[in-house]
């Protein structure tokens, strides 16, 4: 069966059922292999300019040409799907299914459109056992859920015990300027990696905040992981957040709890990886109880250090 990704959550799961792409969106980039495959869209935004600056573009986009992205309708041909995988989450972080029925209305394509639609852990199982259905893989889709299942669980399991004053107050951001608050899975990690989330409940959208509204919830710990930035972008950007009126006043900033996280694969990204995420999140939540997160997921926001170590597994 030849498959089209056009989001990188949807190619993540579709190696972990053994099925290789014919083609992906131009984000695509894990597992490794995936940076190979023909890309079947093009941006038209500059992805390594700061946030204001991309948050622009973005609505320049939308005016002029009434989205973000570009199907290439000659590469989406050659690759010739019998299914493409899209989304309905987000018209800005990915190509949407929208866009996908107007390329093959345009085209000789005769493709089954696959949407996905995911705003929680319980739509991320789901949405690995509809696509092993589509991609007759049904058997390999159960051992990934379990699997994932099993590691969600082991987290949760230490949470448990908990009280409730030991739990941190955590506001994600995944954007910066202006500061956007995540939503769908996040409020969900946090919550399994032993943390509260005060600024949205599971599944509400990210939407533009306010910065007093971060002021007046004073997180006791605060990760930039903006959309579609790795590390080292959120680090070079940090200053969009830094140097707001009062942050230096935020609890989590005076007691060094501030932090960047790799929002592009981990964040932002509901693949099989948000279960890392959740792992990575309890160490950051819990140093005394999880190991610290890999640095090549986290760092220290404001001193560009790795998470101090936490105990032995």
């Amino acid at each position: 069966m030849r498959v089209v990704s056009l989001l990188p959550s949807a190619t993540e799961i579709c190696y972990a059922l053994g099925v290789e792409p014919v083609g992906v969106s131009h984000e695509c980039d894990w597992p490794p292999e995936a940076e190979e495959v023909p890309s079947m869209n093009r941006s038209r935004i500059d992805p390594d300019r700061d946030s204001a600056d991309i948050n622009e573009q973005v609505a320049q986009a939308e005016q002029e040409h009434g989205g973000v992205y570009e199907i290439k309708l000659d590469a989406l041909e050659r690759a010739d799907p019998d299914v493409i995988v899209t989304q309905g989450v987000c018209d800005v972080c990915a190509v949407d299914t929208l866009l996908v029925e107007d390329a093959i209305a345009q085209t000789d394509v005769d493709a089954e459109v696959v949407t996905s639609d995911i705003h929680s852990l319980d739509d991320l199982y789901a949405d690995i056992e509809s696509l092993g259905q589509v991609l007759d893989r049904e058997d390999r889709a159960a051992e990934v859920v379990a699997d994932l299942r099993e590691r969600v669980d082991a987290v949760r399991g230490r949470t448990a015990a908990i009280e409730p004053d030991d739990r941190p107050s955590v506001a994600v951001l995944d954007w910066l300027d202006p500061v956007m608050v995540a939503g769908h899975w996040m409020p969900e990690v946090v919550e399994a990696a032993g943390g509260t989330y005060p600024l949205a409940d599971t599944g509400d959208r990210s939407r533009p905040r306010e910065w007093s509204e971060i002021q007046a919830a004073d997180p006791d710990v605060l990760v930039a992981a903006p959309c579609g930035f790795g590390l080292d972008q959120t680090l070079d950007t940090r200053d969009d957040l830094t140097e707001r009126p009062g942050f230096a006043d935020l609890t989590a900033v005076e007691s060094d709890r501030v932090y960047a996280m790799d929002g592009h694969h981990y964040v932002n990204r509901p693949g099989p990886r948000l279960v890392d995420t959740l792992e990575s999140l309890a160490g950051l939540l819990h140093p005394d109880r999880f190991e610290a997160p890999p640095a090549e997921v986290a760092r220290d926001l404001l001193g560009d250090e790795p998470v101090r170590a936490g105990p032995s597994p």
